[in-house]
């Protein structure tokens, strides 16, 4: 049975599942997208939850796993806008509002220099997954997606 977890209780749901923030296989943990016809996806994430994990997200980093990710974990709902200031690796970026529901997402271009583009969530978010470019269109996410945690959904 699929289990869609709301995320206002996120920090409960957090601790209980023993995510750590620190980088690498070693730290990381499996999240669900879950598509609106029931399609669901697997994706290792590395969890970036204060605010020097969130500033220093996948910069200088040469490469990423298919499949594999950054989740940014905020506190508050509001706009959240990313840029890719020191990131070499082309990334999609997707927002969800503080019920899990996609509510917007983007392609982002690697910069190493100013100024950078900056990627605005549509609304109010508390979750924005980074994955590599291409994993939107290869999975076909949009409307509908949700993200579910755990992953043994």
């Amino acid at each position: 049975m699929r289990f869609l977890i709301p995320l206002f209780g996120l920090a409960v749901l957090l601790s209980a599942c023993s995510f750590t923030p620190k980088g690498g296989d070693d730290g990381a943990q499996k999240i669900g997208l879950v598509g609106p016809d029931g399609t669901a996806i697997s994706v290792t994430v590395e969890i970036a939850d204060d605010p020097q994990e969130r500033s220093q997200g996948l910069m200088y980093r040469k490469s990423l796993l298919p499949d594999h990710g950054m989740l940014f974990i905020f506190t508050t709902a509001e706009p959240l806008t990313f840029w890719m200031k020191n990131t070499v690796i082309p990334l999609d970026i997707i927002f969800f509002n503080p019920q899990g529901n996609v509510i917007g997402s983007d392609s982002m271009v690697p910069c190493t220099e100013d100024p950078c583009l900056r990627y605005t969530s549509s609304g109010p978010a508390t979750l924005a997954l980074e994955v590599n470019k291409g994993f939107i269109e290869e999975h076909g996410i949009g409307p509908g997606w949700r993200i579910a945690l755990p992953a043994d959904y």
